[in-house]
């Protein structure tokens, strides 16, 4: 039986889901996404992913900035949908809203809940270091990531993972997941569990302040760290005054130099001695430059390095 639904989502994460129901049986007959924002070097007000794939299939797109009004819950009513999907939407949704659809509100969150809750799951989970991820459909309540949790997908975090190669498993076994949820209301085989308040987390936003490295931490916290925001802020360091980007580093155990931010050259490999540890840098950003094996910066160096150590 095909549902009719109403998708809620702005980013790829959400394209990909909005992608897969398109390409199911069911019928979605309006999209919601957040407003245009500024985009580019020339910030020219630029449609979301999900926008433009919703547009390219002829659905019907709203963007209001609120649904607390009246007039958004009405309109949203007036779609009679029997499902509401939230993917990376960025709306917070009243309860209006969650009662409007026949089956209620289902959302796609991106971790094992209830590890993580919150905006950030993707890279706090890399931050603090877990083994494991995966992604959650939950039916959806007022609280902040709260709901009764519907299924689960999970898949593992490696020791070299960054938020954009998570980012990628997840969005790849995340509409799997979506699909099987829906599968399971149709045929009223879904089973729910609720969560366990007491062994979650808040995956608060990322903040660009955080992206700045204090050499005084553990190389092993550096380097999750590192990968844990890229591709976005990207950890930086002041280095002869001007500011130096890590997209990728190995930990060390070694000691290489006796104050942490000190720089040292081995051979062609550039290490970092960090309070406990070193890091050695793998691909760099110079000032002005693009990303680039640190190698490849050493050798437009002629090896002499502008300053002998970060500030720490």
């Amino acid at each position: 039986m095909a549902l009719n639904i109403i998708f809620a989502g702005t980013p790829v994460f959400a394209e990909r889901h909005l992608d897969a129901l398109i390409k199911s049986e069911h019928n979605i007959v309006a999209v919601y996404s957040q407003p245009d924002r500024p985009a580019g070097r020339g910030k020219k007000l630029t449609a979301s992913p999900v926008k433009q794939l919703a547009l390219q299939h002829e659905i019907p797109v709203l963007q209001p900035l609120s649904l607390k009004t009246e007039d958004a819950q009405q309109e949203l009513n007036n779609f009679d949908a029997d499902l509401m999907v939230v993917v990376a939407y960025g709306l917070i949704l009243p309860q209006a809203v969650l009662d409007s659809p026949r089956f209620g509100c289902l959302n796609v969150h991106g971790s094992i809940l209830p590890r993580w809750r919150g905006a950030a799951p993707i890279q706090r989970a890399i931050e603090a270091g877990d083994h494991e991820s995966g992604v959650t459909i939950m039916q959806m309540d007022e609280g902040l990531d709260t709901g009764a949790m519907l299924l689960k997908k999970t898949c593992s975090i490696s020791a070299t993972e960054t938020s954009a190669s998570l980012h990628d498993k997840l969005a790849d076994i995340g509409p799997q997941a979506l699909l099987e949820t829906i599968n399971a209301i149709e045929t009223k085989t879904l089973n729910s569990e609720a969560q366990d308040d007491s062994l979650s987390n808040y995956a608060a936003k990322i903040e660009k302040s955080e992206a700045q490295i204090s050499w005084q931490e553990d190389a092993q916290l550096i380097d999750r760290r590192i990968r844990a925001f890229v591709p976005f802020p990207v950890c930086y360091s002041e280095l002869a005054g001007q500011r130096f980007k890590i997209h990728k580093a190995k930990p060390s155990a070694e000691t290489v130099a006796k104050r942490p931010g000190e720089l040292k050259l081995q051979g062609q490999s550039l290490f970092v001695q960090c309070g406990k540890g070193s890091l050695e840098l793998i691909t760099v950003q110079a000032p002005g430059k693009k990303a680039m094996p640190s190698q490849d910066w050493l050798n437009g160096l002629g090896f002499k390095l502008p300053a002998n150590e970060f500030d720490s």
